[in-house]
Formats: C-alpha cells, sequence, structure tokens
C-alpha cells in the first residue's frame, strides 16, 4: 500500500472518528430531546412526528460538526462556550424536572429566579450531574474537532467564515420562521431567550365588569386581607398549626386546591380570578380585572407585601398588573420574616379607611432547613421531618401576633398557600410535571365577622378551590354574590364549580398563545 493510501485511510479512520465522538457529545447534550421529541412519540405510535424531530435535530448536528471542525480555534472556542452555558441550563432543568426546555419554562425560570439559590442547594446532586454531562459533552466535542482536523479531510475555506455564520443562525431561524422542532440543546437557549424577550408589551386589564351594590358597600369590611402561604401542605398544617389557633375564632374549609403546583401560575390565578366554568387554552389572565381592579372599585386602598423578594415584583406580576396597587413593600427577611409581617399587617389593619391587602409570605420552601435555627434537629433529619420543623418554627405565633388587638366586626382575613408538597422520599416536592394531589392540597382558613361567617356555617370541608376566595371576597367588598359566583365560581358556602389548574404556560408570550390549562370534576393530580 502507497504512503498516499495510508495517510488516506489513516486520515478516514480518524475522520470517523470524529464523528463518533461529536454523535456521542451531541446526543449526552440533547438526551430529553432526543428522548420527548422522538423516542416517546414513536413509542406513542406517532412515528412520522418522531421521525421529523429525529431529521431536524440531525441537521442541527450536522451544522454544529461542521463549525466546530471549520471555524478557526477562536472562534470554535467562543461557541463551545456558548454551546456549554446552553447544554448546562437544558441537562441542569431536564435533570431536575425531567423534561425539556421551552420558551414558557424559560419564561418562568426567569420569574422564579429568586429560587436559584435554594434550588441549588436542594438539588445539588441532579445539578452537579449535569456539570459534569455538560463537561463531558464539551470534551466530546472538542476531540472530535481534534480528530477531524487532524484527518487531512476537511476542505481549506480560508473566506468560509461569513457563509459559516449564516449557518449557524439557520437552524434557529427554521425553528421559528417554519415551526421546525425540538430546537437542539446547545442553540435554544438563545433562541428561547430571544422569545421571551420580545413578547408583546401585556394587555391593558379590563375593567371591573361588576359594581358594588350600595346594600353591600354598607357591610363591607374595613380591611380585607390575603395571606398566602408559601409551599404550605394543608395536612401537615392541620396536624402542626390547626392545634394552635384552635381558640381563635375562624373558618376552616379543609383541604382546597391550589390553581397551580408552581408559585408563579398560581399567584397569577389567584389574583386574576378565574372563570373556572369557562377556563381554557385561550383564557389570558393579563386581561381580568384583578382583585387590585375590584378593590380600588370598592373604594379600598390596595397593599402588596412581599416576603419573598427585594427589588422588582415577582410571581409574573406584568406593569398593568403594577399599576393598580396603590404600596408594594418587600420585606425579605431572615426566618422571622413571616413574623414581621404579621406585626406589619396587624398595624395595617388598625389603622382608619379601607384597605385590601395581598400577603405573601416566607413560608417554608425547600431548602427546609434554611427556615429554622441551625441546630433545632440534627443536620441529617429526613426532609419530611425538617419541613415539619420548619412550618412549626414559620406559623408557631403568626395567627395570634396578625390578630393581636384587632376588631374582628371589621376585618376579613383569609389565608392559604400557593401550592402543596409532595414529601415523598426523592420526588420533586412541587412543580413538577406530572404532579400528585399532595402538591395541590392546601389550607384555606378564613377569619371573619360574625356577619358573614355565619353564612359559612354549614359550608363543606372538602371540594373547595382557591378559585373561589375572589369572588367570596367580591360578596364581603360589597358586590353582587351571584354574578361574582356566575362570573367566576360558586362562593366559599359551595364546593368549587369546577376545579382549573394552570402549568407554567401561564400567561401566553403573545396574543393567540395558547396556555397551559387543565380542568375537570377531579381533584388535581388524582389519577
Amino acid at each position: 500500500m502507497s504512503e498516499a493510501r495510508r495517510r488516506t485511510r489513516g486520515g478516514g479512520v480518524k475522520m470517523a472518528a470524529a464523528v463518533l465522538l461529536f454523535a456521542a457529545g451531541f446526543a449526552l447534550a440533547n438526551r430529553f430531546q432526543l428522548v420527548h421529541s422522538v423516542l416517546y412519540r414513536f413509542a406513542a405510535g406517532d412515528p412520522a412526528s418522531a421521525a421529523a424531530a429525529f431529521a431536524f435535530l440531525a441537521v442541527q448536528a450536522a451544522v454544529l460538526l461542521a463549525l466546530i471542525c471549520l471555524l478557526p480555534r477562536r472562534w470554535c472556542a467562543a461557541l463551545l462556550a456558548l454551546a456549554g452555558a446552553s447544554i448546562l441550563v437544558n441537562l441542569g432543568y431536564g435533570q431536575v424536572v425531567g423534561a425539556p426546555l421551552d420558551a414558557a419554562t424559560l419564561g418562568w425560570m426567569l420569574a422564579e429566579a429568586r429560587q436559584a439559590g435554594a434550588a441549588a442547594g436542594e438539588f445539588g446532586a441532579p445539578l452537579l450531574f449535569a456539570v459534569v454531562q455538560t463537561a463531558l459533552a464539551l470534551a466530546l466535542l472538542a476531540a472530535a474537532r481534534v480528530l477531524a482536523r487532524q484527518s487531512g479531510w476537511l476542505p481549506a475555506w480560508p473566506r468560509a467564515l461569513p457563509p459559516l455564520l449564516i449557518l449557524l443562525i439557520a437552524p434557529s431561524l427554521a425553528a421559528r420562521l417554519l415551526g421546525l422542532w425540538p430546537e437542539s440543546a446547545e442553540r435554544n437557549l438563545y433562541g428561547l431567550g430571544w422569545e421571551v424577550v420580545t413578547a408583546e408589551a401585556p394587555p391593558p386589564r379590563a375593567a371591573p365588569a361588576l359594581r358594588p351594590t350600595r346594600e353591600g358597600a354598607a357591610l363591607a369590611p374595613r380591611h380585607i386581607v390575603w395571606v398566602v402561604d408559601e409551599s404550605v401542605a394543608q395536612a401537615p398544617f392541620e396536624r402542626i398549626i390547626a392545634p394552635l389557633i384552635a381558640d381563635i375564632p375562624h373558618l376552616d374549609f379543609g383541604v382546597a386546591a391550589s390553581m397551580a403546583n408552581c408559585s408563579a401560575p398560581a399567584h397569577v390565578a389567584l389574583r386574576s380570578g378565574v372563570d373556572v366554568r369557562r377556563a381554557g387554552p385561550q383564557t389570558d389572565l393579563r386581561r381580568t380585572p384583578s382583585i387590585w381592579g375590584y378593590a380600588r372599585a370598592a373604594g379600598y386602598r390596595t397593599l402588596l407585601i412581599d416576603g419573598q423578594t427585594s427589588g422588582a415584583p415577582q410571581n409574573l406580576l406584568l406593569p398593568p398588573e403594577r399599576a393598580l396597587i396603590d404600596t408594594v413593600l418587600s420585606m425579605k427577611g431572615g426566618i422571622d420574616t413571616d413574623l414581621q409581617i404579621a406585626d406589619r399587617l396587624n398595624a395595617e389593619i388598625k389603622r382608619p379607611g379601607r384597605t385590601f391587602s395581598y400577603a405573601v409570605l416566607r413560608g417554608v420552601h425547600f431548602q427546609y432547613r434554611d427556615h429554622y435555627p441551625l441546630g433545632t434537629i440534627p443536620a441529617d433529619a429526613p426532609a419530611a421531618r425538617q419541613y415539619a420543623t420548619a412550618l412549626a418554627w414559620s406559623k408557631r405565633r403568626f395567627f395570634a401576633r396578625l390578630l393581636a388587638g384587632v376588631d374582628r366586626r371589621d376585618v376579613a382575613i383569609v389565608y392559604t398557600s400557593d401550592h402543596g408538597q409532595n414529601l415523598t422520599p426523592g420526588a420533586l416536592p412541587h412543580c413538577s410535571r406530572e404532579p400528585v394531589a399532595d402538591e395541590f392540597r392546601v389550607p384555606l382558613l378564613a377569619f371573619l365577622p360574625a356577619r358573614f361567617a355565619e353564612a359559612y356555617a354549614q359550608a363543606p370541608r372538602k371540594g373547595h378551590s382557591a378559585s373561589q376566595i375572589l369572588p367570596a371576597t367580591l360578596g364581603w367588598m360589597g358586590y353582587d354574590k351571584a354574578l361574582a359566583a356566575a362570573r367566576y365560581d360558586n362562593d366559599l358556602t359551595q364546593p368549587s364549580a369546577r376545579y382549573v389548574w394552570f402549568g407554567r404556560a401561564v400567561i401566553p408570550l403573545r396574543a393567540g398563545d395558547e396556555v397551559e390549562v387543565h380542568a375537570g370534576k377531579r381533584f388535581p393530580g388524582m389519577k
């Protein structure tokens, strides 16, 4: 065999090895795209969609291989750095949640950025595994470049940079202009980020369609408060906290269904009000009057207290809704934040005038050990014990301080939580892609003046939903109860007309986009 043939053959072996190394790195980076868009669809009896998804991933792989092999060294290093950041986010999210990234999820992640530290602590092991996978994928891609350039099979294109850059963005344009999918992991962070950044400006909130009646307004309490806790599940609350408030007159509506198993969509739905009988994929909660609009129309000054964040509002509080809130107060602090909020609310409801207050408590979000003093229990205690300890510390004197010296005849207070918790060892506590009922089970209490409490004496202790809080509150504010119930959901005197819950895609990025909404007679998460 001639020297030239040996070199050609050796180069071919190196090129083949480079392609294999690249394929392994690309598959590792895109394992969630391959599983969900190809394997799952094929297993579900949809081979056409599986083949189309695989073909588009193959095209993106070919583009990435060409760029890695042909770009100058510095350009290739920059490309791999950008690809690595996107791959890391994809694998990190997928490793925890078990699903690929999309625009709605990215928007939700940005809205929940305040929990990044807690998530890093709670899911350290899967996130570290994602870092290892990302490093391995990048190493395989870099090794593929080295072998390919040693093979002697690459064309010499000294002026190829402009067409290569065009080639770089072509798949992302195809994904958006032609609707091709899935976008591969090394690039989708930037494409999805562009979609989130360029989303249309939120529409203005609709004006309240109802008006308070004269008779109802005369009976309305001067102060109404919604207290929304964080990650408080109904069963542990009933076991640990309910006995502590047994001597305080209140209404306990038993287990209620939250309107999401994630914080942001739960708060958006609660604040916006949901027409549960007609809710569907076209429901746009950006356009509803919201509780703020109704409160202001009824003559209440509006106040939002947030115990979880400082700076920009969280939980998808968009500018048109923010404009309806007279005062936004950040009270993010340490493990005693909720007691400080109780004191502030107590002072607020002793003042003259009329106020509607919405308080977001610090609660007991994971990591649970961050919510009680160090050393209270052993550091290696099971998660369920950590959770119970955090709940007991968080609420130990909350209700007593909230109600201390308050004239109960002129104050109405609702207490609930944004979502429940799945305390099964090894499970994602909430916000899982296939949620279980425990992620929706929340407490629902009301501290009402006697003139309102009497109506709920025979109310059931099951079948309720957080969607009933808004129409019930409208009745207390002086709006026609029957009209409020017809527009949203039954009053708390009855079970919910229909369970409705939202996923991460609760807010459309553009008019006409569908949202992730589920509805039915069965309690959320029940199989």
